[in-house]
């Protein structure tokens, strides 16, 4: 248990931190599980739509700090390669 005021202030601002990034990663995974079933529906306008705002949630987050910069370039390399998949 933390003793010191500066020590209990970390303490609070970890569970602020850890909670807005568990909120931006949750963010990720629905941008990304609806551009998987669009990708399942065929739908190209859907597709190319849902890949747009997984680009931006990803860079979003990656800017923030919540991922790396290169895991979130590294996803959009997949998903795009998943979209050419899918319309070739």
């Amino acid at each position: 248990m933390a003793h010191s005021l500066s020590a209990k202030k970390r303490i609070r601002q970890n569970e602020t931190h850890r909670a807005r990034n568990r909120w931006r990663k949750d963010q990720i995974k629905q941008a990304v599980t609806a551009f998987r079933d669009s990708l399942k529906s065929g739908d190209k306008g859907k597709m190319t739509e849902a890949l747009s705002l997984c680009f931006k949630k990803l860079d979003k987050v990656a800017a923030k700090g919540t991922i790396h910069k290169n895991a979130a370039s590294r996803s959009k390399a997949r998903l795009t390669k998943a979209m050419n998949k899918a319309l070739a």
